[in-house]
């Protein structure tokens, strides 16, 4: 995507992958060590000191607590011992020692029924964030956590585990979010939807947006610990369990795999990209309720992943940056850019894409659901008989598009439902066998969330395109929020719910915690037919 909110601000078998990583590994550890610390979880400090008792100077938890990664039996705990969180070394005002918290799991809020509890050490390394997999617990099912450490306890934080794969569900409600500069905001979505009821939030990417000299580990820190200072943010992060994977600014705007976007500049050192991707990364696992097989490997993480609830759906969350190709002919818009349709270019990488056909083709629920990031469906913002598209998207990656569509067309009975981020307005795509058929057939429907916060300049473009894309049913442009999903067996509904009175193009009223939201439009998919109709609310 493009720069303008910068501006305002499992295994692999092949020798060649194995000799990639380990180079990975040397660049890393020849630029300072960061791979080393990277790979170093809890026990990598194990000879420091373990403090248990005393005070911090200020609260210790003031970057909230989080939940995420729902599973049967499991669910993953998150929080961050930062009693300075804006302290300039990024240690969060913490000493250079691990500190013991505890943590509890119970069935109500007031914690007469705990049914589970451990103690984990925060350590430096990992800026004394916390990762805890609570096991062993009942399916679809609310349960309450805290921490505590020394004299010092967390507020509650509420989490949901998912129902049983096999199991059969009658609704299930979830929100998707994208795109949320700290400069747009603070954050009115985000108070609206921790008043919701969903059972889970789905973060697509953009949660953070590097500057231009954001490089080191310090810096990626201290841009998560800013962003979770906001209330807003942490009461939603405390209300339901999140599923997240990240896009490109958690990194570097519009990167893929090992191509920094500004290799090629005569001072620039493309090994350079390794070390910041590397420290990046480490800084998202630690702000983020990730499991512990998502913590990088130098500049290297696990994030593509399953998620079954019920016989409803089955989420497949996809990582469209570490393994994609480079942007064809740039990578913002182009015309006749004859290298997009390159087959042997790729989005997802080969081994992602055999997990996700075999996912698709193996699945048992009644809706399929694709979690990525950038828009899939195409669009033309050329007016004439040329094609005038964006190559960061989908559209710079037409045949692994067509790979997909091609299980589509497979396996009808999957009901697939793309949902998206990325380009901070809100879209209803029909994902066409060919975009240049009106009349071709409808394989599948994409729902893509606007910003929570972030801005843009681009929609006056797609709404003078408008009519040469007669596959999209809906775009807006003006406004900042997050999509709310309710499904059941015979229906996917999506309602657009946007922050009242916050026009985009008009005035700006995104940095007002207070402001409310409103459904701006509603779209259903009925079972077996793909595409969105609307309806009145």
């Amino acid at each position: 995507m493009s720069d303008t909110d910068n501006a305002d601000q499992q295994t692999h078998e092949t020798t060649d992958t194995e000799i990639l990583l380990q180079r990975r590994r040397d660049v890393l550890r020849k630029a300072g060590g960061i791979a080393v610390m990277a790979t170093l979880g809890s026990s990598g400090v194990a000879a420091a000191k373990t403090e248990e008792s005393g005070s911090f100077s200020d609260y210790p938890f003031s970057l909230g607590v989080a939940s995420g990664d729902p599973r049967p039996h499991s669910v993953v705990l998150w929080t961050r011992l930062a009693p300075k969180p804006l302290a300039e070394d990024s240690q969060g005002g913490m000493p250079d020692r691990n500190v013991r918290v505890r943590w509890e799991v119970a069935k109500t809020e007031s914690f007469k029924q705990i049914v589970d509890r451990g103690t984990v050490s925060a350590t430096p390394d990992h800026a004394h964030s916390v990762h805890v997999t609570v096991d062993e617990l009942q399916p679809d099912r609310e349960y309450y956590y805290r921490f505590r450490a020394r004299d010092a306890v967390s507020r509650i934080g509420r989490t949901q585990t998912a129902p049983l794969a096999e199991s059969q569900i009658d609704q299930l409600q979830f929100a998707l979010a994208s795109c949320q500069a700290w400069v747009g905001g603070r954050y009115a979505s985000y108070r609206n939807m921790a008043e919701e009821e969903f059972d889970f939030v789905v973060h697509v990417g953009d949660y953070i947006y590097e500057k231009g000299d954001t490089k080191t580990l310090t810096d990626y820190r201290l841009l998560h610990a800013l962003y979770k200072t906001s209330p807003d943010l942490q009461d939603a992060h405390a209300s339901f369990p999140f599923i997240v994977t990240f896009d490109d600014h958690e990194i570097e705007n519009n990167w893929a795999d090992e191509q920094s976007q500004e290799d090629g500049e005569a001072d620039q050192d493309p090994q350079e990209f390794l070390e910041k991707r590397a420290n990046g990364l480490q800084g998202y696992y630690e702000h983020m309720p990730l499991r512990q097989s998502s913590q990088p490997d130098g500049p290297d993480i696990d994030m593509y992943r399953r998620f079954s609830f019920g016989d409803l759906a089955d989420i497949h969350v996809l990582d469209t940056r570490q393994y994609r190709s480079d942007q064809p002919c740039g990578d913002w818009l182009s015309a006749n850019c004859d290298e997009r349709f390159d087959t042997s270019r790729t989005m997802l990488g080969d081994d992602q894409e055999q997990w996700l056909e075999e996912g698709l083709t193996e699945s048992r629920a009644t809706w399929n659901v694709l979690a990525q990031q950038t828009m899939m469906s195409e669009y033309d913002y050329d007016t004439s008989d040329e094609k005038l598209v964006n190559v960061d998207q989908w559209d710079g990656y037409v045949a692994p598009r067509n790979r997909l569509f091609d299980i589509f067309q497979r396996t009808p009975d999957v009901n697939p439902i793309v949902v998206s981020g990325d380009w901070h307005t809100n879209w209803a795509n029909n994902l066409k066998a060919d975009f240049d058929k009106s009349d071709s057939e409808t394989l599948a429907t994409e729902f893509l969330t606007t910003s929570i916060s972030s801005g843009e300049s681009w929609a006056d473009d797609v709404e003078q395109a408008l009519s040469e894309n007669p596959h999209v049913q809906f775009f807006d442009g003006d406004h900042n929020g997050y999509l709310r999903f309710t499904v059941t067996p015979e229906t996917w509904q999506a309602d657009f719910r946007v922050v009242a009175n916050g026009n985009k193009s008009k005035y700006d009223t995104r940095a007002d915690p207070t402001a409310d939201v409103e459904t701006l439009a509603t779209f259903v998919v009925d079972e077996g037919e793909p595409g969105a109709k609307e309806i009145e609310n």
